[in-house]
């Protein structure tokens, strides 16, 4: 993962630290339960409704949360699906 400047964080990503976000993606219930990918259908939601109430700069930085989240699944440092039993 690309370590970025806290103000390049918050213009991408609107939070001061993408991995210490990402490292409490690991700590959801979602995850803990779904995996990673289930996260970021969660975050395209986000950025769907916040398009429909008109804020397309978050919608923005959701869609990069959401990037960001797939390229760590895609690295290996998140599970993108948790075998259900």
């Amino acid at each position: 993962m690309t370590t970025a400047t806290p103000n390049r964080n918050l213009t991408m990503y609107g939070v001061a630290d993408i991995a210490e976000y990402i490292q409490q993606v690991k700590q959801s219930i979602t995850y803990k339960f779904s995996g990673g990918n289930m996260v970021v259908a969660g975050l395209l939601s986000d950025a769907q409704e916040l398009r429909l109430y008109d804020d397309p700069e978050r919608a923005r930085q959701t869609l990069n949360i959401a990037k960001a989240i797939l390229f760590a699944i895609m690295d290996g440092e998140l599970v993108g699906t948790v075998e259900r039993k």
